[in-house]
């Protein structure tokens, strides 16, 4: 494949000319010597869906970034119970810079496109480069901003609420190329009805009845258990009690 050189490629890694990390994730913050000197450490690699990318309390050596796919964190008790705490698509970064040791379990919910690159590297370029620190920052501000909707979700929204604000939330995150001006989509379920209903906070009986009626109320439709269409994203958000 012949990759277009222009004013915007030239220099330009061809490992990174065509990844969208580049453009809207944490790599858009480096020039392209910066970009040079990251590829010549980085390495693309797919993992499969259920695979565990880093446990617990495991030594961080490495970060990614998430070219696809969805990834699963989840937080463990001592007693081996488990709770799905976030997740992450796209170009988000996947790692907690300077910190040791993980704090969560990161496991591929599908399958993942991952771009990993070591810990020291990525470390001794924040300190050079105080752009890709802000943008770390920012992604970290925005995670936050995420976590304390998701409260309100679980702790105020009705269980059709829920269902509706995680199906939106899929939508307008799963494909990193889809216009954020669009009105409709289609995507597959990243988690089965088991783990929403952990996500969410409910029984897998009450989200299979609220996905029946989004269904039958023609906002989503759905086809072989996994594959869903939304045709009014505005109808779904309306649902999700945003």
């Amino acid at each position: 494949m012949t990759v277009r050189q222009d004013v915007h490629s030239t220099g330009i890694p061809v490992l990174c000319q065509s990844c969208e990390a580049r453009h809207r994730g944490v790599c858009g913050a480096l020039d392209p010597d910066q970009l040079v000197g990251l590829a010549k450490t980085s390495s693309k690699h797919t993992i499969e869906p259920g695979v565990e990318l880093i446990g617990d309390a495991e030594t961080v050596d490495s970060y990614s970034n998430v070219l696809s796919g969805v990834v699963k964190l989840t937080k463990s008790l001592s007693d081996g119970r488990q709770q799905i705490v976030g997740l992450q698509f796209a170009p988000d970064f996947l790692g907690r810079p300077f910190k040791v040791e993980s704090a969560i379990n990161a496991e591929a919910a599908t399958a993942v496109s991952l771009c990993s690159f070591p810990r020291a590297s990525v470390e001794r370029m924040m300190r050079e480069s105080p752009e890709l620190e802000h943008r770390l920052l920012k992604q970290t501000l925005n995670e936050l901003d995420d976590a304390r909707d998701w409260m309100v979700t679980l702790g105020r929204k009705t269980a059709a609420e829920k269902v509706a604000s995680f199906l939106l939330m899929i939508a307008r995150n799963i494909d990193p190329t889809l216009d954020p001006n669009t009105n409709s989509t289609s995507f597959e379920l990243p988690l089965t009805r088991a783990d929403i209903a952990d996500f969410l906070g409910l029984t897998i009986e009450t989200v299979s009845r609220q996905l029946t009626r989004l269904r039958t109320d023609s906002v989503i439709r759905i086809d072989n258990n996994r594959h869903v269409t939304v045709d009014s994203l505005a109808r779904l958000a309306s649902r999700s009690g945003a």
